[in-house]
């Protein structure tokens, strides 16, 4: 079986994250969010956009396709 280094460190790094967290994970969830909060960056809310099955259907009423 085909070994990727970087996909094994990735695990690693998840693995002690959330070993770090005791496996808690509103306790990891907290923590994200505290980072999203202090990173400065702006979040983007999708939830209110559209389904992608509402979008493909106004798509086909606009090119006359059903």
């Amino acid at each position: 079986m085909y070994r990727d280094e970087i996909v094994e460190e990735i695990h690693r790094i998840r693995e002690e994250y959330l070993r770090s967290f005791n496996y808690d994970l509103k306790s990891l969830f907290a923590d994200l969010q505290k980072q999203e909060a202090e990173s400065g960056r702006e979040i983007v809310d999708l939830s209110s956009n559209r389904s992608q099955a509402t979008r493909w259907t106004n798509l086909q009423k606009v090119s006359g396709k059903n």
